[in-house]
């Protein structure tokens, strides 16, 4: 398959069917989930783009109508309980940017991120220059969607990195059920006592 790929998906990031349903049909959502996936649970971040949805009465996000929110009813509506995010004012204000560099550079159109894309590095270039997101978030969601949503341009799995490693459970990229959600939550954990480990072995560590 090429960056032009359009293959109906079911996600299941969110654990959650109505959340997962809107995640798999709308490209903008799974954008927004992976732009909240930090510092709360992959699952809660990937159900906020329903929430959000449901919040605005529609059944879908739309970017331009999200970037023309009055960013304090945006930041109100993201902070109803339950919270979309554990920081949901900065939240609302990184999908608001989110949105506006989408109507400003692609219409509006998620997919225009790689529609015509050639590359996987200029893929991740693209992913890259989005508000919010970093190279390790942009190399995860390019995993994501080669991994799952049929998006596989030329050397996609060298722009990934090691989240482009097939039968990896490194990343959100890799989570079709339960049990691959376990496994990377597992990974995930041992990556922070690594880290931990590190951090205590050098000299003046705690």
């Amino acid at each position: 398959m090429d960056a032009n790929a359009d293959t109906p998906a079911a996600l299941h990031l969110a654990q959650d069917p109505e959340a997962d349903a809107l995640l798999s049909r709308s490209r903008l959502a799974a954008l927004t989930g992976m732009l909240l996936d930090q510092q709360v649970p992959m699952e809660w971040a990937f159900k906020g783009p329903a929430t959000i949805a449901h919040r605005m009465g529609t059944d879908d996000l739309d970017a331009h109508e999200i970037a023309a929110q009055d960013p304090e009813a945006f930041a109100a509506l993201l902070s109803e309980k339950p919270a979309v995010h554990r920081y949901p004012g900065s939240m609302a204000k990184r999908i608001q940017q989110l949105c506006q560099y989408l109507v400003e550079h692609y219409d509006g159109d998620a997919e225009g991120i790689w529609r015509g894309v050639g590359t996987g590095a200029e893929l991740l270039k693209r992913l890259q220059e989005l508000p919010g997101f970093g190279k390790q978030k942009a190399q995860i969601f390019l995993a994501l969607l080669g991994k799952q949503l049929g998006v596989t341009p030329k050397g996609w799995r060298e722009a990934a990195g090691a989240y482009g490693e097939a039968e990896s459970f490194r990343s959100v990229a890799d989570i079709t059920g339960p049990e691959s959600l376990a496994k990377v939550r597992a990974h995930k954990q041992e990556m922070k006592a690594a880290a931990k480990a590190a951090k205590a072995a050098k000299p003046g560590g705690k």
